[in-house]
């Protein structure tokens, strides 16, 4: 089993609005709500895929009952933490060649609240071959909430994957997650390196034992003390790429439960990404381009990476 945990989930909204523009007023033609969050995408994703996953999440109030709703409705089991605050919503606005989101900041948790996360996340990780970190941390989280949570799976024996950004990654360095997985952007606010191969060796330098960055229509590119890899689709696809990164961890954690190595897992997590950005909401996927893509694709061996032995 995949354990995902979100720390700080969502009711996902997305209105399809097709020719969006600023500062005028549209037609909806399309509302969909589900529940959401980058790790609830993730076991969205690998239930998909015929993955078992289990979701672990701080839920509160009328939105959260909504959430919790739709995960039963949906077929994803979940293990739901209670708390006082109010689940917060997204809003995607999407027009067919692109999205625009807007995200709230979520409900503040108290140190119970937190530490009742930290228990349940305990209490699944025996069941659990992968560990799955994804999405920013709520208010009233610790700086190094997200340390404690890796450090959680790496007492267990268990590959983590981190997804999250900013000083939220930063802290959980230390802990040494498995896989970390940020964009361009994200390395480069990291590092202050715009290159993502200088940026990913900092980053390992620091904490991590690989990188798997997301360069958007440039694909993956995949670090780690033994080499670096590549893998591009043909073509940039368009639409709606809200939830692309959340697919490409899913494939990654699916890989990590099989011992896949980069060959297997970067096409994999390209052709999954690629297929989800052609489906109009996040954790859901075209699975024929996701078929045709999977086919298509090999990853490449850029170079050997020697010096990011400290």
């Amino acid at each position: 089993m995949i354990l995902t945990v979100t720390p700080n989930p969502a009711l996902d909204v997305t209105y399809t609005v097709p020719g969006f523009r600023p500062h005028t007023s549209h037609r909806v033609t399309e509302v969909a709500a589900q529940a959401g969050g980058k790790g609830v995408n993730v076991a969205r994703v690998l239930a998909a895929l015929g993955r078992p996953v289990r979701c672990v999440l701080p839920l509160g109030g009328p939105t959260g009952e909504a959430v919790r709703a739709d995960l039963a409705a949906a077929g994803l089991d979940h293990a739901a933490v209670p708390i006082g605050g109010d689940t917060r919503r997204t809003v995607t606005v999407a027009d067919g060649a692109d999205a625009t989101v807007l995200n709230e900041p979520g409900p503040a948790l108290t140190a119970a609240e937190w530490d009742a996360l930290l228990d349940e996340t305990a209490r699944q990780l025996p069941q659990a071959a992968v560990l799955v970190l994804s999405g920013s941390l709520p208010p009233g989280a610790p700086a190094d909430g997200y340390g404690q949570l890796v450090a959680l799976g790496r007492r267990f024996d268990l590959p983590v994957v981190l997804d999250a950004d900013g000083p939220a990654l930063l802290a959980a360095l230390p802990a040494g997650p498995t896989v970390i997985k940020p964009n361009a952007a994200e390395l480069t606010a990291a590092t202050g390196l715009p290159d993502p191969r200088d940026a990913a060796r900092v980053l390992i330098r620091r904490g991590a034992e690989s990188v798997l960055a997301s360069l958007g229509p440039d694909g993956l590119l995949a670090v780690d003390r033994q080499g670096t890899w590549r893998c591009a689709p043909p073509a940039a696809v368009t639409g709606n790429p809200t939830g692309a990164g959340d697919s490409v961890v899913a494939a990654l954690a699916a890989g990590l439960s099989g011992n896949a190595g980069w060959p297997a897992v970067l096409p994999d997590a390209v052709a999954l990404s690629a297929a989800t950005v052609l489906h109009p909401r996040a954790g859901h996927f075209d699975t024929p381009a996701y078929h045709h893509l999977r086919a298509t694709l090999t990853a490449t061996r850029v170079d050997a990476t020697a010096s990011l032995t400290p």
